[in-house]
């Protein structure tokens, strides 16, 4: 948790960006990103160097060469360390002329974060701006893992504007929900088809170290937690750098973050290779037959992104993987024949475990549009019996643009710090979903008017549309209301004429 100091200085250094002339968020956290990079980069080589020197060895790893650059600048002046103490237009000068060309020159052999700055570019040209930034993020203590991580995703708080395609940050208490509810483990492999920033990568990776800390110390489990295990995708150069920076900020050293058009791309070489899936995909309408990859289309015949993307996720999954992801509401109920096949899949070749419908504002302010967390297992041979539905009708916050927190901080996401008093619920549902999905056999004695409840696999296929939507099993419940007789309504507004037409006849002998 940042303290409040530590929100201060990043919102200086925000605000700082702001008023220097960068004023797209996306663009600040990119260049922020760029930064953190550099000084890491430096924190890196001044281990080695320490180890080097501890050991009265030559340096394993050298980041920094010596000697000097193609252009007779000596790489040592490339290292945050020493051109942070440059009066402010011999940093722009090193910083623009010679680490930028030093990173694009990482990113083109091939090393693993440096991959995603081989087009890198300082973003803007105002010396003053570039040694108040560095000054000021010299100052954040990051020194550990958890502040690291918990800095940026603040950072990531701030990009307030949804990006193109439809692309928007899914809250973080959503993903803290969906993480929960599926519970990876250190042996899962985990992909995000649609990673963005990351976040679903980074809220399971934090969730196995909290709850696997053991494990973490085995090194085979290390090996794959840090190698093999995260896989995030996603189309937007941007967003592969915010991405890879946020896993690696949260201590996954070598995630594999990289380009793939998702819907667009044959997936031969890991279909069936993910024992998770986590994901929230931007739904932007169509695509066209001839650019959707071939083996998706097998599985479901479609222009719509939705449906194409559930087809992604049964297509990478492994026979036994799980998956967690958001869908739009028409997802749930539309009549497409390529809706249909694809619930009928779900239901009958597949485990459809649960459907959680969310608040139409819980992604305010980038979408307004009604969503449902799906989660199922790959299975190939059906197995689906009870579908759990789940009611939510608050997350924390407001359901407007504001998204104001409803409750103290200690009372928010679906594992709070404080326990929820009984009128608290109404604020926040979150961990009464997760106490209900850890108690499962319980729910089937629910009546359909509460807010959770089961529907028979058997039920859902005689709908003949293999119908998804919690409002057609929902039963709503009609309190009994007596109203007065018609006579007596009657006698009441014949009284309350006489008075009117009473004050009228004073208020006329008044005027005469």
């Amino acid at each position: 948790m940042l303290t409040g100091p530590i929100r201060s200085q990043i919102d200086q250094i925000w605000n700082a960006f702001w008023s220097g002339g960068v004023s797209n968020p996306l663009s600040v956290i990119e260049q922020i990103t760029y930064l953190l990079f550099i000084k890491r980069l430096d924190d890196l080589q001044l281990v080695e160097e320490a180890k080097a020197e501890q050991l009265c060895k030559p340096i394993a790893r050298r980041i920094f060469p010596e000697g000097r650059d193609a252009k007779g600048e000596a790489y040592d002046n490339l290292r945050w360390s020493r051109f942070k103490n440059f009066e402010a237009r011999e940093m722009m000068r090193v910083v623009d002329e010679h680490v930028f060309p030093f990173l694009r020159d990482l990113g083109e052999t091939g090393s693993t974060y440096g991959t995603h700055m081989k087009d890198a570019r300082l973003g803007f040209s105002n010396p003053n701006l570039l040694a108040k930034v560095v000054e000021m993020l010299d100052q954040v203590p990051m020194d550990d893992r958890d502040t690291k991580g918990d800095v940026y995703e603040y950072m990531l708080g701030q990009i307030a504007s949804a990006g193109t395609n439809g692309q928007f940050r899914t809250p973080r208490h959503i993903i803290d929900l969906m993480v929960n509810l599926m519970k990876p483990t250190p042996q899962d492999v985990i992909c995000d088809p649609a990673a963005g920033t990351c976040g679903f990568l980074v809220g399971a990776g934090e969730y196995i170290r909290d709850h696997h800390p053991q494990a973490l110390r085995n090194a085979e489990n290390r090996q794959h937690f840090h190698n093999g295990m995260f896989h995030g995708f996603d189309f937007d150069s941007t967003m592969l750098r915010i991405g890879a920076m946020n896993m690696t900020l949260h201590g996954v050293e070598n995630a594999d973050v990289s380009y793939r058009d998702s819907l667009a791309e044959e997936h031969n070489a890991d279909a069936g290779a993910y024992s998770l899936i986590l994901a929230n995909p931007p739904f932007a309408g169509s695509l066209d037959y001839d650019t959707t990859a071939k083996d998706l289309l097998k599985i479901v015949k479609t222009k719509k992104t939705e449906l194409l993307f559930l087809a992604l996720f049964l297509r990478l999954l492994r026979t036994g993987g799980r998956a967690a992801v958001v869908v739009p509401d028409g997802v749930l109920f539309g009549s497409s024949t390529a809706h249909k096949a694809l619930r009928r899949a779900l239901i009958e070749d597949h485990k459809l475990e649960a459907i959680v419908k969310l608040p139409s504002g819980v992604f305010r302010p980038y979408a307004g549009v009604s969503c449902a967390i799906v989660i199922f297992t790959k299975t190939g041979v059906g197995g689906t019996e009870d579908v759990w539905f789940y009611d939510m009708t608050a997350d924390g916050f407001s359901l407007d643009d504001k998204r104001t927190p409803l409750l103290e901080a200690a009372k928010l996401g679906p594992v709070p710090d404080e326990a929820l008093a009984a009128d608290e619920h109404a604020k926040n549902n979150l961990p009464d979903i997760l106490a209900r999905w850890d108690a499962l056999t319980a729910e089937a004695a629910r009546p359909r008017t509460a807010q959770s409840f089961t529907v028979k696999a058997e039920e859902i296929a005689a709908t003949g549309s293999w119908d998804l939507s919690l409002n057609r099993y929902k039963e709503v419940e009609h309190a009994e209301v007596e109203h007065e007789s018609p006579a007596a309504i009657i006698a009441d507004l014949r009284a309350i004429e006489a008075e009117i037409a009473e004050g009228l006849d004073r208020l006329e002998e008044m005027l005469a």
